[in-house]
């Protein structure tokens, strides 16, 4: 793979539900200053990936954070919550997408329905994944490119639009630098809570480090498409929070599950390439869930079939060799998940499980800027990215900090979700372990 096609892969990977879903929810915590949690979250990525970087050009393998967790620790049990974690934020990120969908869908239909009937089109859409995943789907670079052509063009359309309403004089740009906190939060905490949920948008550029050995020359070419990748995805996600602030108002835009669609709507009503912005979002929060559903149910056949979890989760389908168990099980949980979260009043589901992804890959990646500084006794004469002394341990705070409850002001409801998850993790992992135990 060359630097072209790797860098709209990245791109690909980190657009998506977030930034569709997550911008009123975001100006919800911090009123009209909703691109500077956007801004901290592209910083706090980009310092990550510095040490992404260095691991993934010093060890060219698929196999990302558990591999280096376990490289530098060689504990099973470590390593395990963090394959496992990431698992955990693939389903979560899922369900939070086919919500978003649901929300998008009904939208784009102009169908005036209650929260029943939306949670019943996000199982539905969940089953339709189940039903491709059983298939079995062959994802390409190439049709990666086309899917990131797609989900940018709708965020064009945004920051096009919003300029055109801006440049009619419409905009209100005196909401952009206002700041409107929760009664019960300090403007720190809430920028913190909404940096929190914000970073939701910017996971998944550490999906690509399974790209590296597809990747030519990988020491040169991955840390400057990195870098560049997150760069053009970080200034677009500025420029959509500035833009949706300008258009429409804090409130307004917090109350809208589908706030970019609002956005549009607003700034041009009469035009009819707005109504396509429905679809077009329908279209990128389906392949997020598609995707995360696949490495979900991929990674757990892996673990079971190394004999980490119970055999039964290593079954394939007789004819078309899916694992049908492992896929059965995670979309269980998603659809479960998405049940529980919307049966709650008044509950942001989106929020809590976008929240809940972004908190469980916060604290793998805490784990890998750890990992960084116990791999530099491993010498290797490979060229390799350096992320240096400074960066591994910055990054390593910023990603605790907003992980802890004290510090990120994140909901219990995330905390609650991501050690349910975990919990069902280590019940099978005891499960496996005593299986193993009796036939020895």
């Amino acid at each position: 793979m060359g630097p072209g096609l790797l860098l709209l892969f990245i791109v690909g990977d980190i657009l998506g539900t977030g930034i569709y879903a997550l911008t009123g929810e975001v100006a919800g915590e911090v009123g009209g200053a909703a691109w500077l949690p956007f801004a901290i979250a592209f910083i706090v990525a980009l310092i990550t990936a510095c040490s992404y970087l260095e691991l993934v050009t010093k060890y060219p393998e698929a196999a990302g954070a558990a591999l280096y967790v376990h490289k530098a620790f060689g504990k099973q049990a470590l390593t395990f919550l963090v394959c496992f974690a990431v698992m955990c934020s693939g389903i979560t990120s899922a369900s939070a997408a086919s919500r978003a969908f649901a929300a998008n869908l009904t939208t784009g239909f102009g169908l005036d329905v209650g929260n029943s009937v939306i949670l019943m089109i996000a199982v539905g859409f969940m089953l339709l994944v189940l039903a491709v995943n059983l298939r079995g789907v062959g994802e390409s670079v190439k049709v990666n490119v086309v899917l990131t052509v797609v989900e940018l063009s709708g965020l064009l359309l945004v920051i096009v639009l919003s300029l055109y309403f801006i440049l009619g004089g419409q905009a209100d740009f005196s909401r952009v630098v206002a700041f409107e906190t929760p009664a019960d939060k300090s403007v720190f905490l809430a920028i913190s809570a909404a940096t929190s949920l914000a970073f939701f948008a910017m996971v998944g550029f550490e999906d690509s480090v399974n790209m590296a050995e597809e990747t030519k020359n990988p020491a040169r070419i991955f840390p400057r498409m990195m870098f560049t990748g997150l760069g053009i995805t970080g200034l677009i996600y500025v420029l959509v929070s500035i833009c949706a602030v300008a258009v429409v108002p804090v409130g307004r835009l917090a109350d809208s599950e589908t706030p970019l669609v609002t956005v549009v709507q607003t700034a041009a009503p009469g035009v009819p390439i707005a109504d396509l912005l429905p679809f077009i979002s329908m279209f990128a929060v389906a392949n997020s869930a598609l995707i995360n559903m696949l490495m979900a149910s991929r990674l757990l056949y892996g673990m079971s079939k190394q004999g980490v979890l119970p055999p039964f989760l290593s079954k394939v389908h007789p004819s078309r060799r899916t694992p049908q168990a492992a896929i059965l099980f995670t979309t269980a949980l998603a659809v479960g998940l998405i049940t529980f979260v919307s049966l709650v009043p008044d509950s942001p589901v989106v929020a809590l499980l976008g929240g809940t992804t972004s908190l469980l890959l916060l604290a793998v990646f805490a784990a890998v800027n750890v990992s960084v500084l116990v791999l530099r006794r491993d010498e290797t004469t490979v060229e390799h990215f350096n992320a240096g002394r400074v960066l591994p341990v910055v990054g390593t705070i910023t990603c605790l900090y907003l992980v802890l409850p004290w510090s990120s002001g994140r909901p219990a409801g995330q905390y609650q979700i991501a050690g349910v998850l975990l919990a069902i993790g280590m019940i099978l992992w005891v499960m496996s372990w005593l299986s193993g135990k009796r036939k020895a």
